[in-house]
């Protein structure tokens, strides 16, 4: 590992996870699973605190609402161990694109690349 990625891994929070919480992962963590998106949660080993480690960009909606409910405590079993029943019109999980380029811009909107004319005014000229 290069000095560049240790100076990386010691400071950069946004990108998978920094020297102290991998340090703290390997002492005081248990893996108990992983999600869909590649996502590693971990526990405690008192089980008293619960974590993830993303898998590149840290955004919390790319955490599943399986493991969400998990990393909450809002149940005790992972999702691996007592897996959610689902119902048949359930959509994938998918993330908040809010903020992003792929974020959803409305017609007319100055986002998107060719915005339609506004027709709902008249422009104020002046005489």
């Amino acid at each position: 590992m290069g000095i560049l990625n240790f100076v990386k891994r010691a400071a950069v929070w946004w990108d998978g996870q920094t020297l102290g919480t991998q340090l703290w992962t390997w002492r005081k963590g248990t893996l108990v699973g992983q999600d869909s998106q590649g996502n590693k949660f971990y526990q405690s080993k008192d089980a008293a605190r619960r974590w993830v480690i993303f898998n590149g960009e840290a955004e919390a909606s790319r955490v599943d609402p399986d493991w969400h409910g998990w990393l909450h405590h809002t149940w005790n079993e992972t999702p691996t161990d007592a897996p959610l029943a689902h119902k048949p019109w359930e959509k994938e999980h998918l993330p908040n694109l809010t903020g992003t380029t792929l974020a959803y811009a409305p017609a007319g909107s100055i986002r998107k690349g060719d915005p339609a004319p506004r027709s709902d005014y008249e422009a104020w000229t002046p005489e």
